[in-house]
């Protein structure tokens, strides 16, 4: 795939770039040092964990849970199964804060942990992505534990604010169940924003909003129909119907290898606004229609670039 406009080729990194650094650096006489270095990581995070010598933030994020446990568990889905591929990682601030805004697809919102996995892994300063989850994030058993440890708060003003003030990268997908749970003849077709929350959080900081575009997560559960009274039994916004699912069991709930580019956009400053732009309804609409429109013109981009869906 060309690399998408107004970026050099050394701004992309693909999952499996990586893999092969990281097997190239393991080979040759370093190998014994290599796995010995791993093993004195496990014992001394198991130690941590034992003793409770690790620090949890007031909104429940463990990080270093994320990064010991939950980071190495997602690479394999990340480098070699969709086989991500990143553009324009350099337009996310190294240090200071940044609200990152992207679309969301998928039937399982596997297109957000993608994208806080190529965070954290590919950006320099290796950040965490503080993702804006829903209510129903924090309401399920267990995934509200772990959607709090892996440093995902409500999708609220107040939190978003905090986060950002606190110079932390947060992340919001402000289509929300609207953009998962749409039909597949839907696809790469974004649903509305919502009422422009996300774009008053950081007119109130004064941090830049970075659109972000995400192509391939379209394709891993192809939702071709619902089962509501099912949904309603469960307490869920939908009960998708794939090829696969529910007609194959647990088989059907593999995700289809797609492949998948993530495009972060050049930051859309708000510190040029003055303190009560965030309560100017006609400009918190206009801004949220243009990060929006950025989103889906670069999705027409990189679709247009795209040669198939499972090989990219």
């Amino acid at each position: 795939m060309r690399t998408a406009g107004g970026h050099d080729a050394g701004d992309r990194t693909t999952g499996n770039r990586a893999a092969e650094e990281r097997a190239a650096g393991e080979t040759g006489p370093s190998t014994g040092a290599d796995w010995e270095r791993r093993l004195a990581g496990v014992l001394a995070f198991a130690r941590r964990r034992l003793t409770g010598e690790y620090q949890v933030d007031e909104f429940g994020f463990d990080s270093d849970l994320t990064d010991n446990m939950l980071i190495p568990a997602l690479r394999p889905l990340y480098e070699k199964w969709f086989r991500v591929e990143t553009v324009g990682l350099s337009n996310v601030p190294s240090a200071s804060g940044a609200l990152l805004v992207a679309n969301h697809s998928g039937t399982v919102p596997l297109d957000a942990v993608m994208t806080g996995f190529a965070v954290h892994e590919h950006h320099p300063a290796r950040r965490h992505l503080r993702m804006l989850g829903a209510d129903l994030v924090f309401q399920l058993p267990m995934i509200s534990s772990l959607a709090r440890k892996t440093g995902q708060t409500l999708a609220c003003g107040p939190d978003a604010e905090r986060l950002l003030r606190e110079g932390e990268l947060v992340g919001v997908w402000p289509e929300g169940f609207k953009g998962i749970g749409k039909p597949f003849k839907d696809r790469y077709k974004l649903q509305r924003f919502g009422r422009g929350g996300f774009v008053s959080a950081a007119l109130r900081t004064a941090t830049p909003i970075i659109p972000v575009s995400i192509v391939g997560a379209e394709e891993i559960y192809p939702k071709i129909g619902e089962i509501r009274f099912l949904a309603r039994l469960f307490g869920l916004p939908y009960f998708p119907v794939t090829p696969f699912f529910p007609l194959l069991g647990p088989l059907g709930m593999v995700p289809l290898p797609s492949k998948w580019y993530i495009e972060f956009g050049e930051p859309i400053p708000t510190d040029e606004f003055d303190a009560g732009a965030a309560d100017d309804p006609m400009l918190v609409f206009n801004l949220t229609d243009q990060v929006r429109e950025t989103i889906q013109q670069t999705l027409y981009r990189l679709l247009t670039q795209r040669r198939n869906v499972f090989m990219g």
